[in-house]
């Protein structure tokens, strides 16, 4: 899981994705982060940065939902902190 801060258009919030989850689903659905990369419109560069970091905004993560067909994305996307 990956926690990260982020600044967006002067707006500051918290990520949580669990990134080992997202790459399952990524398998699951038979792509590749590549793929993935090109159907977001993104380098598979960047979408490798992003994936490390943990940060993708709202377009994206929408985009990934439908893409991958992820039924209970806040598992992905908003995963909660376990201490």
């Amino acid at each position: 899981m990956v926690v990260s801060q982020w600044e967006t258009n002067g707006k500051e919030g918290i990520g949580v994705i669990d990134i080992g989850k997202l790459r399952g689903v990524i398998a699951e659905q038979g792509l590749s982060q590549r793929k993935v990369a090109e159907q977001l419109g993104m380098t598979e560069k960047t979408f490798y940065t992003k994936m490390k970091k943990g940060v993708f905004d709202s377009t994206e993560i929408s985009a990934m939902i439908e893409l991958l067909k992820i039924k209970e994305p806040c598992g992905i996307f908003f995963a909660e902190l376990v201490s």
